[in-house]
């Protein structure tokens, strides 16, 4: 059942989507080993991912 699921990879719109909400849930198993896939081959959304974690660090820095 799992390998059906993982089946279909994540469109760069739905990583994106991913990325932004990973600081707000947490994501199922299939959640993330497609996100995990679909960075592993796309560097756009590589790259988003650690601009974002980045710009979390600054901001949580800011803060304090």
């Amino acid at each position: 059942m799992l390998l059906h699921r993982l089946t279909h990879m994540v469109s760069c719109k739905e990583a994106t989507r991913l990325i932004s909400q990973s600081e707000e849930r947490r994501f199922s198993l299939g959640e993330r080993i497609k996100l995990r896939l679909h960075l592993a081959a796309c560097t756009a959304c590589a790259r988003f991912e650690r601009q974002l974690a980045f710009m979390r660090d600054a901001m949580s820095r800011y803060r304090k």
